[in-house]
């Protein structure tokens, strides 16, 4: 028997926004529907139905590493989040003049490099340059947004958790070229050394 899920799970090319996703019900099995959104951030891993035994649903999880972090009753929830900044990034994204972006102007040449280079021999992934925009944003954008002060209250490693996995070592690489791209201007700038 045919299982369109399993026999086609890719639905959107690497290098596009996700439109669309495979809806899995909450044992994490396919349903076979195909929802035109970007999924959001969730803790699921779409698992094979076992043959013989029943199913049982996906437990949640305790981040609890003698840190304190949470605990059965009262757990930290990173995907709420996760999909807030999402939102934040995706309209912050869609401005259309970089004058609006509210970042430097070294961060705003690269962005415009890293969404509008698709001739290059080398183009970037979906998520790298997702992962480097979440970093932007909440370094350079998020201390002057209404919202921003409330994402930055959060534990540090959000920014880790935001990006998705397959963005996280270009993103670093990318990002430490935006800061160095940075503080070379801070560096040449006529006001260099004042206080």
């Amino acid at each position: 028997m045919s299982n369109p899920f399993f026999d086609h799970p890719i639905l959107n090319s690497p290098y596009e926004y996700p439109r669309r996703y495979w809806e899995l019900d909450e044992l994490g099995q396919p349903t076979q529907k195909i929802i035109e959104q970007r999924r959001s951030a969730k803790f699921v891993t779409p698992i094979p139905k076992p043959k013989k035994h029943k199913a049982s649903a996906q437990k949640g999880f305790v981040f609890e590493e003698g840190k304190g972090l949470s605990s059965e009753r009262q757990q930290y929830d990173p995907t709420s989040i996760i999909n807030e900044v999402r939102s934040y990034v995706d309209i912050w994204r869609a401005l259309p003049n970089p004058s609006q972006w509210q970042v430097t102007p070294e961060t705003a040449r690269l962005l415009q490099h890293w969404r509008h280079s698709e001739s290059r021999n080398i183009r970037q992934f979906f998520c790298q340059i997702e992962a480097v925009e979440t970093a932007i944003w909440l370094t350079e954008v998020a201390p002057h947004a209404r919202n921003g002060h409330r994402v930055l209250a959060q534990p540090k490693p959000l920014a880790v958790e935001t990006m998705s996995n397959s963005g996280r070592s270009r993103a670093g690489t990318l990002g430490v070229f935006s800061s160095s791209a940075n503080s070379l201007r801070a560096a040449y700038s006529p006001l260099h050394g004042m206080t």
